[in-house]
């Protein structure tokens, strides 16, 4: 009899959605998501996804009292846990497209990372598409933080690329409130989206690097709206 292969990853579930198949993996310690064959994230190491939120706090006008945030992708739950963590935020708002990604958090394996922070009153998910909802609601927010892809460069889904043009960053910034902030994670760096936001009338674009073990650093790309 062969001993059980801890080093290959086990599929915890498998679903075909609107936007295409999503999986949840364990592989050893780590839950990994897979969306359409391409690997989204996994447990193995936050740093860059509570950066998204620490990086959109710090950025903010100094004093402005409980400013909301937006959190675009639940993905595995550090970016909502972070915020959750820290008091000064008020409303946070998660939009989550994927219900069972959403259903592995409420029920399932994820639920011990995000458990306390899906508790927390000021927590809200909305079940929609990102996209769709920026370009719809009438709510506005003290800052966004986006991690819905692979970065700018490396969508998901088609449909996922109107986010980084033109119309999309302009649903972005009407979103925010003067002086509020646009926090979009990568994994690797992007001059051109730099100036794709300077282009959509956003500025102090800046970004923010997190080193990784192999190849270029995870990015968190920031920019205000100044009115």
């Amino acid at each position: 009899m062969h001993a059980p292969d801890t080093h290959r990853p086990v599929v915890l579930d498998r679903r075909e959605g609107p936007f295409g198949e999503v999986v949840l993996r364990e592989h050893g310690e780590n839950f990994e998501i897979i969306a359409n064959g391409c690997f989204l994230m996994d447990t193995s190491d936050g740093r860059s996804e509570r950066l998204l939120i620490d990086a959109a706090l710090a950025a903010l006008p100094a004093g402005r009292p409980d400013p909301s945030v937006l959190i675009g992708g639940l993905g595995v739950g550090f970016s909502l846990v972070r915020a959750s963590a820290e008091p000064r935020w008020g409303r946070i708002a998660v939009v989550e497209r994927e219900q069972a990604i959403v259903d592995w958090h409420l029920g399932g394996p994820l639920g011990r990372i995000s458990g306390a922070a899906l508790s927390d009153p000021r927590t809200e998910i909305l079940r929609t598409d990102l996209v769709t909802h920026l370009r719809t609601t009438t709510e506005r927010y003290d800052a966004l933080c986006l991690d819905i892809d692979n970065g700018p460069d490396w969508t998901v889904t088609q449909d996922n690329g109107n986010l980084y043009s033109p119309a999309g960053l302009a649903a972005c910034r009407a979103r925010l409130t003067p002086g509020g902030v646009l926090a979009v994670w990568s994994a690797q760096p992007s001059a051109e989206f730099g100036e794709a936001l300077r282009n959509a009338g956003f500025h102090a674009v800046t970004t923010e690097e997190v080193a990784v073990a192999r190849g270029v650093p995870d990015v968190v790309h920031l920019a205000l709206r100044d009115d």
